[in-house]
């Protein structure tokens, strides 16, 4: 008798594991085709975590700054900027939080040192909840 209640229980979460997965499948889908179209677009991108720090960057903006994306991925996103900038982009960043959207022309830092002209433009991006990411 109790192996009865066993083959039950187990055929109910045999049900449930195959709803899970199928309803994973999509999000997956939808994740890997939001990661190559930020991979392939021709300006540079790159996302800001919480703490801070790159957490990730896509092709054009490696080559742009001469690095490599595990050199980058990590590091603290004004690190991408001149020592001198640096304030200024914290400011508009400040901006940003308030209105959502700012754009700054600045310059950034190279891996080689060599500084560049920069168009930026910060974004603020929201999850579910609405909290800041």
């Amino acid at each position: 008798m109790l192996w009865l209640y066993l083959l039950g229980a187990i055929t109910v979460l045999c049900i449930a594991l195959r709803r899970v997965i199928h309803r994973q499948t999509p999000l997956s889908d939808e994740v890997y085709s939001t990661k190559v179209a930020f991979d392939h677009l021709q300006s540079g991108v790159a996302w800001v975590r919480g703490d801070g720090t790159l957490g990730m960057v896509n092709s054009s903006l490696v080559a742009t700054l001469g690095s490599e994306p595990k050199a980058l991925i990590g590091r603290d996103w004004l690190d991408i900027f001149p020592p001198m900038e640096r304030k200024r982009v914290q400011e508009s960043y400040s901006r940003m939080l308030l209105l959502g959207r700012t754009d700054i022309n600045t310059h950034g830092q190279r891996a080689d040192g060599a500084h560049l002209s920069l168009n930026v433009l910060l974004v603020a991006v929201h999850d579910h909840k609405m909290s800041e990411r």
